[in-house]
């Protein structure tokens, strides 16, 4: 039989053996801190003074760090990057900083002198916008201290024309005298200018689009015009040829001619006074009317008409009652040329009746007969005028018809502008 530990003996909890805890009789926490008494802890407590003190000076006294002089010691001082750089290149980077900056305020004191510039001309001469004003030369400020420009060129994209804002006019000045000094100017003197008028074909054709008339330039100094002309509900084909020519020293104008309108193949119309103004039967409608015996004999039953081709009555009656005299009569060239000479307008006063056989619409003849030729010239006129300056000449001089428009040759002299 094994004897027990002596420790297991006198524990209540004998070794390997697990004893649940007893909720009436619980463990106390504060047996296990008491036994440490005699551990190290009181052994650190009760250590001479002169050891821990010999431990302190050998490990150096303690003392608080210096943030300051560490952040000094750890920062890296940057160096300049002109400081390796010689004394004449520094210099010549000097120099060109400058420039840079006399550069950017030369271009500002251009841009504020070409508005000013652009303001005035547009006062001065009524324009409806500002010109273009672009002053050649740098720099700028010498010119403006020596109160003289080399060379100005001025564009007006939209001047006012006859019936038309599409004008563009275009020049340049030289040898501008400036009238006062470098911050009080207050104009300035052209001593000459030459420029350009441009009537664009595309911007007239764009704008006077609502009358379906398109102009095109046909060399030297013609223009045409081709489109359509709404007149009683149709649309008649209209055909008219205009000469540019000068009017005065500073507008130009336009004579029309060759105007008629078509009524499809069967008459045309020339507004006018003339013999050979009015409505017209064509020479393929008259060729036409002549092989057909029922018009024919309508046409020659009119006195006027008659009258107008030179037949005796006694052919004419002959030729109502027999089918072959008639066919002899209208198939003679003489009769078909004589028709067409015939104006139907005179015609429609007294016998309405035969043009309305012949296929004329009463409400179309009615209408053409109040288109007169001033109201068909004022549709197809193109004109232009420069505006007079307060000082000097302002002039146009030799009109050119070109592909893209009407261009005009444009001089000044001794003009001025602002005071």
């Amino acid at each position: 039989m094994r004897t027990p530990h002596p420790i297991a003996a006198h524990s209540p909890n004998p070794p390997n053996q697990y004893n649940p805890p007893n909720p009436q009789n619980p463990p106390n926490p504060y047996d296990d801190l008491a036994a440490l008494d005699d551990g190290p802890l009181e052994d650190f407590l009760h250590d001479e003074p002169d050891a821990v003190q010999g431990a302190e000076e050998e490990a150096g006294e303690w003392a608080p760090p210096n943030h300051r002089q560490g952040g000094r010691r750890t920062r890296r001082r940057r160096r300049s990057p002109f400081a390796g750089l010689s004394l004449a290149v520094k210099a010549v980077i000097a120099v060109l900083v400058l420039v840079a900056f006399a550069g950017v305020g030369d271009r500002w004191a251009l841009l504020y002198a070409e508005r000013t510039a652009a303001d005035k001309v547009k006062d001065q001469l009524k324009l409806s916008a500002a010109p273009e004003v672009e002053i050649d030369g740098f720099p700028f400020v010498t010119q403006l201290f020596d109160s003289r420009i080399d060379s100005v060129s001025v564009t007006v994209p939209d001047m006012a024309a006859d019936r038309v804002s599409l004008a563009k006019v275009s020049a340049t000045a030289t040898g501008i005298r400036i009238d006062g000094g470098p911050t009080s100017i207050r104009g300035a003197r052209i001593p000459e200018l030459h420029g350009e008028v441009l009537l664009s074909f595309e911007d007239l054709n764009r704008e006077l689009g609502a009358s379906q008339v398109t102009f095109t330039g046909h060399g030297g100094d013609e223009v045409r015009a081709r489109g359509t002309l709404p007149v009683a509900g149709y649309d008649l084909k209209l055909r008219a040829d205009a000469r540019i020519r000068r009017d005065g020293e500073r507008g130009i104008s336009t004579e029309v001619g060759g105007m008629r309108l078509d009524i499809g193949d069967l008459a045309t119309f020339r507004p006018g006074t003339r013999e050979s103004d009015g409505l017209h039967l064509t020479r393929k409608s008259s060729e036409r009317l002549a092989k057909e015996q029922a018009k024919g004999k309508a046409l020659l039953a009119v006195p006027a008409i008659a009258k107008r081709l030179g037949v005796p009555d006694s052919a004419i009656q002959l030729a109502l009652s027999d089918d072959t005299e008639l066919a002899e009569l209208t198939g003679s060239p003489r009769f078909v040329r004589e028709v067409m000479k015939v104006n139907l307008i005179d015609l429609a006063v007294d016998n309405p009746e035969i043009l309305k056989r012949l296929g004329f619409d009463l409400a179309l003849l009615d209408g053409l007969s109040r288109l007169t030729r001033p109201a068909l010239v004022d549709r197809l006129s193109i004109g232009f005028r420069l505006p007079k300056p307060p000082k000097g000449e302002l002039r146009l001089r030799d009109v050119r018809v070109q592909k893209d428009g009407i261009r005009v040759r444009v001089t000044g002299q001794d003009l001025a502008i602002g005071r």
